[in-house]
């Protein structure tokens, strides 16, 4: 069965950190986008085997994630 879940990419100083939004405890690093895409893919299977081998529940993927504006104002900030 094909499960789909969703990348949230960081950049950082050195690269892209990877993490999955509905499961936190995959998390990874690349030196590029494309290394990091990689690099999760491959710590998510190797979480599957793990969670199949513990008898653990794999979580369930299929988020939604969408951008939500909010205005913020800073103390001191001219506008």
């Amino acid at each position: 069965m094909i499960q789909s879940y969703t990348a949230k990419y960081i950049k950082i100083d050195a690269g892209y950190m990877g993490q999955l939004i509905e499961w936190p405890e995959v998390v990874t690093e690349g030196k590029d986008l494309e290394e990091c895409r990689q690099m999760l893919r491959d710590a998510t299977q190797e979480m599957v085997l793990a969670y199949q081998q513990q008898y653990k529940e794999i979580p369930l993927g299929n988020s939604l994630i969408e951008q939500m504006p909010v205005e913020v104002n800073y103390v001191g900030q001219t506008t």
